[in-house]
């Protein structure tokens, strides 16, 4: 009798919102259609939230921006990613008002501590913004990706088995995004820098954040070649991806990936040679020493470099140096030279978070300009996840930001020292993985985005567990 009962609401319902459906297009409004979807995400939030986030990891480096493909929208979000991270946000707060606890090691972790403290600037400038409502969503927008991929995932990560399997979700997804863009790529000629451009598209908006993204991962893939010795097929797998990210971030074209990836690979020779901290300052200041005093000839061979940025490797690597000619490198330095202009302007509380875009085209200089500058100032952002803080957010902004990185390698120094080998040297290359895309950081800035903030957050949090849960524990 309750299954025929069961049975008789299923069809019912069933119908309702057949009819409610048919209704709302009668009406052009085809969204009620998504419904469904979002109750099985509610009911499935409840149930297995792990899963939801994972799928989240997944699906993050195959989103596509909704403005690109349905108009007429004030706003633009990535598809699936950045609604179910907001569902997940309103769920925390849900689980939170019903006294559901949260470990206190979390909580109060010098990661997290960081964390408030630049979250609490963004609303305070949010606040003080010259565009509340353009701030309001940047901080909305930070709040969900933290709250999902570091707090959230901090305790799903209480178990190893976790980590791993956001990693590996998110380098398969990449490794589909790779098969399409290089498949693209090779209709124009692998030697084509012009066409990696834009061939990463719809999936990522250019090749610059492709690239971190790709430089982000390779050390922990090189985690797992080095660590996966027991089985043979497993390693032979595992070696393949590898060869096939090496070749990716060379197609890439993007040189800032390469400056990365070159800065971890001498990290990771540093921590290699056990040098001593003492040997490092030291080492640090022979080399600023020596860049002071051969600044006048650096400056000069920087003048007569006019390497342009090509499909030629070599000539690509040299363009990196070139600030006489190249556009792509002029352009970053407007953009560098507007945020410090915009930070003198307002030194202590900014523009306000996410107005630099609309705020900057008025602190271009006439001599500054590059062809590839408008007089709008409608083509992106600062270039810098540290320049972009400081003309938004003032000082104190930029300086959350660098507190931010100081506790992550805090952290990762201290479970590197005391963990077992294991551990230790899945902390190492997360770390490299992090030190990569904030070294890419002073070139570009990613985090508003879900391509890298998923993955920022995400490395964030399982240093946090690998410290609080994992260091002291054999693995």
């Amino acid at each position: 009798m309750l299954k025929t009962k069961s049975r008789y609401y299923f069809y019912f319902f069933s119908l309702l919102f057949v009819a409610i459906n048919i209704a709302f297009i009668a009406y052009d409004f085809y969204y009620i259609s998504f419904l469904p979807v979002v109750l099985l995400f509610l009911f499935a939030s409840f149930v297995a939230l792990d899963k939801v986030l994972l799928t989240i990891v997944f699906f993050t480096p195959l989103s596509v921006h909704l403005r690109d493909f349905v108009q007429g929208f004030s706003f633009d979000v990535s598809i699936p990613t950045e609604p179910l991270l907001l569902g997940i946000l309103i769920l925390f707060v849900f689980k939170l008002l019903l006294d559901e606890k949260i470990d206190r090691r979390i909580l109060t972790h010098p990661i997290s501590i960081a964390i408030y403290i630049h979250l609490f600037w963004l609303l305070i400038t949010s606040i003080t913004s010259t565009m509340p409502l353009v701030s309001f969503k940047f901080l909305l927008s930070r709040i969900w990706f933290i709250v999902s991929m570091y707090f959230v995932a901090a305790q799903l990560f209480k178990e190893k088995a976790y980590i791993h399997r956001f990693i590996w979700l998110y380098i398969v997804a990449l490794m589909l995004v790779i098969a399409y863009t290089n498949y693209r790529l090779s209709g124009y000629g692998f030697n084509n820098q012009a066409a990696s451009n834009w061939v990463v598209w719809p999936f990522f908006s250019d090749h610059t954040s492709y690239g971190a993204m790709l430089v982000m991962f390779l050390f922990p893939v090189f985690y797992y070649l080095t660590n996966q010795r027991e089985d043979l097929l497993k390693q032979a797998i595992i070696f393949l991806v590898f060869i096939v990210f090496i070749v990716a971030i060379i197609l890439s074209y993007t040189r800032a990936a390469w400056l990365s990836l070159f800065c971890g690979v001498i990290l990771w020779i540093i921590v290699k040679l056990n040098l001593k901290f003492r040997t490092i300052i030291i080492g640090g200041f022979v080399g600023i020493i020596f860049l002071i005093l051969s600044y006048n000839a650096f400056i000069n061979r920087l003048e007569k470099n006019e390497s342009e940025s090509s499909g030629k490797f070599t000539e690509h690597i040299e363009s990196m140096a070139n600030i006489t000619t190249d556009a792509s490198n002029l352009e970053r330095l407007n953009r560098w030279k507007c945020a410090l202009r915009m930070f003198k302007e307002k030194p202590v509380f900014g523009w306000g978070p996410g107005t630099y875009t609309f705020q900057y085209a008025p602190f271009q200089f006439s001599y500054d300009k590059t062809i590839i500058s408008t007089d709008f100032g409608d083509l992106g952002n600062a270039h810098s996840e540290y320049l972009g803080p400081l003309a938004e957010s003032g000082i104190i902004g930029i300086l959350s930001v660098i507190l931010i990185v100081v506790m992550v390698f805090v952290t990762a120094i201290r479970v590197f020292t005391k963990s077992s080998n294991n551990i230790k040297y899945l902390s190492l290359y997360i770390s490299l993985g992090l030190a990569t895309y904030f070294i890419h950081g002073f070139l570009n800035n990613f985090l508003d985005s879900d391509k890298a903030a998923v993955p920022v957050w995400g490395f964030m949090a399982m240093l946090l567990a690998l410290d609080i849960y994992h260091s002291k524990a054999e693995s």
